[in-house]
C-alpha cells in the first residue's frame, strides 16, 4: 500500500504562481499578435482612404450642368463665356430642349464653351404648379442626366446652375475643398428675399445662385430622382424638386453665403460692396441688375471684375474697414470692385450693413422688402453719402498687387477735409491664398493708411490682423 503525503503549502503556491505566469505569458504574446495584426490593418485602412484626401481638389474634380434653353441660350452664352475655361480645361454641359440655329452659333465659340446636350423627354410626368413651367422638370433632372454622363472616376462634386449664372471656378474649388466629399453633402444658398424663402423653403439652395453635391450623393440622388419627382408634380421650380428628393434621401443644406441669387433689382452696389468674409462663388440675375460698374454694359462690367479675380480670386469682394485717424474717415475696401470713403467716424458693425441701393425683387406686402441680412438706407442727399471708387486697373509683380480705383463723378462741393477732393486710391495687397482652417475659420483682413505724396490719392495697405488686434477708430 503506497503512501501519499499531502504537498506542503510552500509546493501549493509555487505551483500557484507557475499557473497564474503560464496565463500571463499566453496572455501578453496573444495581446502582442493581436496588437501588430490590429497595427497593419489600422495603417492598411489609413492609407487606401487618405489618398484622395491628400490629393487637392482641383477643377479636374467638378462637373458642371448648365440649364439652358434653345431661346436663351444665343444671349446666355455670353455669361457663361465669362467663366468657362477654354480648351477643355472644365468638365460639363449645357442642356438644351433642342440644338439652336446654327446663325444663333458662331463656330468660333466651341473652345470657349462646354458642349450643347439635348435634355431627355420629361413629358410622361406631371406637372400641376399654376402659373409655373412644366420645363422646370426637364431643368431639374439635369441633376441625374450630368451624372449619366459618366465622367471619369475622380469626379469629387457636380456644380449646378443657370445659363445666366456666372461662376467664379477657382473659388468654388477652394471652397469645395474644405468639404469630404465621400460623404453627402448638398451645398448652396438661400435667397436674400426673406418672402422667397418662405416661400420655397429655407432648406433649399437656390438653383439660379448655383449648388454643389458631393458624387457620392450624387450618384444616389440620379438612381431615385425620376421615381422621387412623380411625387412632386405640385411644386414651382427645379430647384425644389432637388430639394425635396434630397430631404427624401435625408440630407439638408450646407449653408455657403458666396453663392448669390441676386432676387433684386436695379443697383446692386450695395450688396456687392458688403460680401461676407467669404470667396465670391457666383452671381446670377444679371439681367434683372444695373451693370456693376458705372459707363459700362453688363457683359463689359463683368469682364472688368474678372480682371481682378484672374489676378486674385480669392480676395475679390472681400470688405476690409481701416480709418484715417487725421480726417475722421473711414474707409471701406472692397477688393477688385470699390472703394467707399465716408467723411465721418462710423462704427464697424454700422459699416458691414447692406446698403438698400438696389430695388425689391418682387411687389407686395412689407416681407416682399425684408431681406435677409442688416440693411440701412442710403442719405437721401447725394452729398452726405460715401464717395465711391470704382476699380480702374489691377497689377501684380513680385512685390504684391496694386489695385487702382478711381472716383465716381459726383456734383458737390468740398473742403479741405473732404474725400471729395480725392481722385483715386490704390490698394496694396498679397495674393490671398486661404487655407483649409482659414476657410473653416474666416477672420476679416485688416488695412492701414500709407502716407501719400500726392494730396489727390489715397494710399491703403490690406494684410491679416494680428492676434489681439480690433479694428475701430484709434484716437
Amino acid at each position: 500500500m503506497k503512501l501519499f503525503h499531502k504537498p506542503s503549502k510552500v509546493q501549493s503556491l509555487i505551483n500557484f504562481i507557475l499557473v497564474i505566469s503560464s496565463f500571463c505569458g499566453l496572455y501578453v504574446i496573444a495581446s502582442v499578435l493581436l496588437l501588430g495584426t490590429s497595427k497593419l490593418v489600422h495603417v492598411h485602412f489609413s492609407s487606401s482612404q487618405d489618398v484622395s484626401i491628400d490629393t487637392p481638389t482641383t477643377l479636374d474634380h467638378l462637373v458642371f450642368g448648365i440649364a439652358s434653353s434653345k431661346s436663351s441660350w444665343p444671349k446666355r452664352k455670353e455669361y457663361v463665356k465669362l467663366w468657362w475655361k477654354k480648351n477643355n480645361a472644365m468638365k460639363g454641359c449645357v442642356f438644351v430642349d433642342s440644338i439652336p440655329d446654327e446663325k444663333d452659333i458662331a463656330s468660333n465659340d466651341t473652345s470657349y464653351l462646354p458642349p450643347l446636350c439635348v435634355s431627355q423627354n420629361t413629358s410622361h410626368f406631371r406637372y400641376t404648379c399654376k402659373g409655373g413651367l412644366r420645363s422646370a422638370i426637364r431643368v431639374a433632372r439635369v441633376v441625374a442626366e450630368t451624372v449619366a454622363l459618366n465622367h471619369s472616376d475622380d469626379v469629387r462634386w457636380y456644380v449646378f446652375g443657370d445659363d445666366d449664372t456666372v461662376f467664379f471656378p477657382e473659388n468654388v474649388v477652394k471652397t469645395l475643398s474644405k468639404y469630404d466629399h465621400r460623404l453627402w453633402y448638398y451645398i448652396g444658398a438661400h435667397s436674400e428675399v426673406y418672402e422667397q424663402n418662405r416661400l420655397f423653403g429655407f432648406g433649399m439652395a437656390f438653383g439660379g445662385a448655383g449648388f454643389a453635391i458631393s458624387s457620392s450623393l450624387a450618384k444616389v440622388l440620379a438612381k431615385v430622382f425620376d421615381s422621387c419627382i412623380e411625387r412632386y408634380p405640385h411644386l414651382y421650380g427645379s430647384d425644389g424638386r432637388v430639394y425635396s428628393c434630397l430631404a427624401e434621401l435625408g440630407v439638408g443644406l450646407t449653408h455657403e453665403p458666396g453663392f448669390h441669387q441676386v432676387d433684386l433689382k436695379g443697383n446692386a452696389f450695395g450688396l456687392l460692396a458688403a460680401h461676407p468674409v467669404t470667396p465670391l462663388l457666383s452671381l446670377h440675375h444679371l439681367d434683372y441688375t444695373d451693370p456693376i460698374f458705372p459707363n459700362m454694359t453688363t457683359i463689359e462690367a463683368l469682364q472688368h471684375l474678372f480682371k481682378a479675380a484672374n489676378v486674385d480670386s480669392q480676395r475679390v469682394l472681400q470688405q476690409t474697414i481701416c480709418y484715417d485717424r487725421w480726417f475722421s474717415w473711414t474707409i471701406s475696401v472692397s477688393w477688385g470692385y470699390a472703394v467707399q470713403i465716408f467723411p465721418n467716424h462710423m462704427h464697424l458693425p454700422d459699416v458691414l450693413k447692406v446698403q438698400e441701393t438696389f430695388k425689391q425683387w418682387r411687389k407686395g406686402n412689407l416681407l416682399a422688402k425684408s431681406y435677409t441680412f442688416n440693411t440701412k438706407e442710403p442719405h437721401r442727399d447725394a452729398c452726405k453719402r460715401s464717395i465711391i471708387f470704382y476699380l480702374d486697373s489691377v497689377s501684380s509683380d513680385k512685390d504684391g498687387i496694386i489695385t487702382s480705383y478711381k472716383k465716381s463723378f459726383q456734383n458737390c462741393s468740398d473742403d479741405v477735409a473732404s474725400p471729395r477732393k480725392l481722385k483715386v486710391v490704390k490698394v496694396v495687397s498679397d495674393k490671398l491664398d486661404l487655407g483649409i482652417k482659414q476657410l473653416q475659420a474666416p477672420r476679416r483682413h485688416c488695412c492701414d493708411i500709407l502716407p501719400s505724396s500726392a494730396h489727390d490719392q489715397l494710399e491703403v495697405a490690406v494684410r491679416e490682423c494680428k492676434d489681439e488686434e480690433l479694428i475701430y477708430m484709434h484716437r
